[in-house]
């Protein structure tokens, strides 16, 4: 039996803030009397809103009450009446996605949307709901090949390194095309990035300085060696000081040879399409930015493809909340449920054979994508096993675990295979007494998913776990 529901996505980023509704079809694919299995079979944005500038109270945090108000105001032009909206997903990113604002931004949208799914996206999580919402990592697992994906915004570059469907890598620069601003289109300039004070002296681009008219010449130069720095991720050319300035706060971790490139964003309309007459319509260097950009890889000879959607909210909601009962060879130390809206870390059946050392930094990688502003957030760490693990398979990976996270006060360990009592007492043993221990068996999970975990059934011995997936536009 299928379900239509409306779903709301609201994109807040730095530069621009947009809110899309979705009919997101729903089917029970479980027969007879199982538990039901609830799988999204189709999806229609049916209303996408205007693209707003981000309202902020300074650099660091977005006006949340503003925000409020475009929300409303997208809601009522709409149609779309709140008491209509089931769920729905707020991705909120660059320098907005600071844990205390994000709490200000949630407290302000409460009662707009059903169960909201919510994000605060440090650049690595960014990077990588991006590379997904544009369809660059579904474009990696079908073609079977590896691409490079940046989504060039307002403030920052997020880039994604994608091998047949996996994520392998990201990083992040400070290259946008809001990072110098005009007063008006006279092009007398109203604000500088502070990094690109010192390019733009190296460079000697002596119009380019707040207060004075830019000339268009000394523009093209600076985003023409700013484009440059994007080969430079690529390992086409030598990474210079000045790509390593801008780096947000890490670079790829290794060498890389990329098949294909991608690119979304407010910059990527000008990179793959003909360019407006009135380049500063936007009051930034974005359209001259895209444009440079779009020449350079071009005279490089780079295999470039549109995967999907450039500019446009990168999630549509949170559609596919799949209910499933956990295996019941489980093992937890808490009674603080329920659980929500606990992100999912998935580690392949490849990292979970690495050595303690490799293990340890590929898990923590992937949880620094979480981390905001130095805080953790609690997160789901998921994993496949095997069929019939051996003990000292199993007290392997435990160990690894521990290795990697003997300093959390709570986990969550979400296993595929019927190992989860016997892992979970091996925690147990590693682990201080009052540490919170969760480890549970039988689901499927992947990156990106969330999850929800119920209170005990059957006498304490299975959980309910509801598997919430982000509904990516492409």
């Amino acid at each position: 039996m299928k379900e239509e529901i409306i779903s709301v996505g609201i994109d807040i980023g730095t530069s621009t803030t947009q809110l899309v509704f979705t009919k997101i079809i729903l089917e029970n694919m479980a027969s007879g009397a199982r538990v039901p299995k609830i799988k999204i079979v189709g999806k229609e944005v049916f209303y996408r809103s205007d693209i707003y500038l981000t309202p902020l109270l300074n650099q660091r945090e977005i006006d949340a009450e503003s925000i409020k108000k475009i929300i409303k105001s997208e809601y009522k032009k709409s149609g779309v009446e709140v008491k209509d909206v089931e769920t729905g997903a707020v991705i909120i990113t660059g320098e907005t996605a600071r844990k205390e604002n994000a709490r200000e931004v949630l407290n302000a949208l409460s009662g707009l949307a059903g169960d909201f799914v919510v994000a605060t996206a440090g650049p690595d999580l960014e990077s990588v709901i991006a590379g997904k919402g544009s369809g660059a990592m579904d474009f990696s697992e079908k073609n079977n090949t590896t691409i490079c994906h940046f989504d060039i915004g307002g403030g920052t570059t997020n880039i994604s390194l994608f091998d047949k469907g996996e994520i392998m890598d990201t990083t992040c620069l400070d290259i946008g095309g809001r990072l110098i601003i005009f007063k008006d289109e006279n092009l007398e300039i109203s604000y500088i990035y502070e990094k690109y004070l010192k390019l733009i002296e190296n460079l000697d681009l002596k119009s380019l300085k707040v207060g004075s008219k830019a000339k268009l010449e000394e523009l093209k130069i600076l985003c023409r060696h700013l484009g440059y720095m994007l080969l430079e991720t690529l390992n086409l050319k030598e990474k210079s000081i000045d790509y390593k300035e801008l780096i947000t706060y890490k670079d790829f971790m290794g060498s890389f040879i990329s098949e294909y490139v991608s690119f979304s964003g407010g910059v990527a309309d000008y990179i793959y399409n003909e360019s407006t007459d009135n380049k500063f319509i936007y009051y930034d260097i974005g359209i001259i930015l895209g444009e440079e950009i779009k020449k350079i890889f071009e005279n490089e000879n780079i295999k470039t493809t549109k995967a999907g959607e450039t500019i446009g909210a990168t999630v549509v909601g949170a559609g596919s909340h799949t209910t499933e009962i956990s295996g019941s060879t489980i093992t937890y130390t808490t009674n603080s449920f329920p659980f929500k809206n606990i992100p999912v870390i998935k580690l392949t059946p490849a990292d979970e054979l690495l050595e303690k050392g490799e293990f340890k930094e590929k898990l923590c990688k992937k949880i620094d994508w979480f981390k905001i502003s130095g805080d953790d957030q609690l997160v789901a760490i998921g994993l496949t096993g095997k069929k019939n693990m051996k003990y000292s398979e199993i007290s392997n990976l435990y160990k690894k675990l521990y290795a990697a996270l003997f300093n959390v006060k709570k986990l969550i360990i979400v296993i595929e295979h019927d190992v989860g009592k016997v892992l979970g007492q091996g925690l147990i043993l590693q682990y201080p007494k009052g540490t919170e221990i969760i480890c549970i068996d039988g689901i499927k999970l992947t990156d990106g998913d969330y999850i929800d975990l119920g209170r005990p059934l059957g006498n304490g011995s299975v959980l309910p776990v509801i598997i919430k997936t982000l509904v990516l536009n492409y």
